[in-house]
């Protein structure tokens, strides 16, 4: 088995301290939560940013801004922000949206902070789907235009794929020169209108990785584990953290991200494989020595 890589995803924007009160909610609280899963060996942290006061997603770039230098003041971690907000709407039996409910936004609003900061790598989401709280909205148009920019910008894409449908686009894109045929792919198992988070499916999104590409695989609450054991054991990488999952086990709220990350270091460990170091991350996954 060739090494795994470790992403922690360390917020995300739906978890709430209601759920669990050790989840990560200010700028310092999260670079401090990724510079702790670096030193239980994660490479990456996927970045989704709060508003300090109310919790809430946020999208203010002097957040995002204020991680990130946390963060690079202490380790020497890929740091990959999140694309997802702002394409997300939700909406009531009426198809009318919510109150406080976030609008589309274009391509150049949705990676406007990835071009202020230029980040090593960033998320870009294929397909749209009906999830829990309304749409996940990902018009071709929009996400062709967002990875234009990222191109343009020299930040390499985490394409984030949800269903199998959205390899054809992965493809398609590739053909087209809009995504590198070395690209890396994120698949995302579990999710709230997505693919189920089972062997089969995971095997599935698996085999129809181009052969070009590296990959990740995650997996939302209890088959958080079991899709890392899935990755480990096909020769892929893997993501937790408390944005996907916020149990260490049933019954049991995770102390942290940290706790999350050491729990999927020794599943690799246990299965005969190795964590990547952050150089051979970037050395995989084509980035300029940092």
């Amino acid at each position: 088995m060739s090494k795994v890589i470790v992403t922690v995803a360390v917020t995300g924007s739906q978890p709430t301290r209601e759920m669990n009160p050790n989840l990560p909610v200010t700028p310092q609280e999260i670079a401090d939560s990724a510079i702790e899963c670096f030193n239980e060996g994660a490479s990456i942290v996927h970045v989704h940013v709060r508003d300090p006061k109310t919790g809430r997603a946020s999208m203010a770039l002097e957040h995002y801004q204020e991680v990130m230098e946390r963060v690079r003041a202490k380790v020497p971690m890929i740091i990959n922000l999140t694309t997802g907000p702002g394409g997300r709407l939700a909406v009531d039996a009426d198809a009318q949206p919510l109150p406080g409910s976030p609008h589309l936004m274009s391509a150049q609003e949705r990676v406007a902070h990835v071009l202020q900061l230029r980040p090593e790598m960033c998320t870009l989401d294929l397909g749209s789907m009906t999830t829990r709280l309304g749409i996940m909205a990902n018009a071709q148009p929009v996400v062709e235009r967002m990875a234009e920019l990222m191109n343009e910008a020299g930040v390499k894409p985490e394409v984030e794929l949800f269903e199998l449908g959205a390899f054809k686009l992965v493809r398609s894109m590739i053909d087209r020169g809009l995504l590198d045929a070395r690209c890396h792919l994120q698949l995302c198992m579990g999710t709230s209108g997505g693919i189920p988070a089972d062997p089969r499916t995971a095997q599935l999104m698996i085999d129809s990785v181009p052969s070009t590409c590296t990959w990740s695989i995650f997996g939302v609450a209890r088959t958080q584990f079991p899709m890392v054991a899935m990755g480990v054991m096909n020769g892929g990488h893997v993501r937790v953290g408390m944005e996907d999952n916020i149990y260490l086990r049933k019954g049991q709220l995770t102390s942290g991200n940290a706790e999350l990350v050491r729990n999927a270091v020794q599943i690799i460990r246990n299965m005969g494989a190795e964590v990547a170091s952050v150089e051979e991350a970037r050395q995989m996954l084509g980035l300029a020595a940092h």
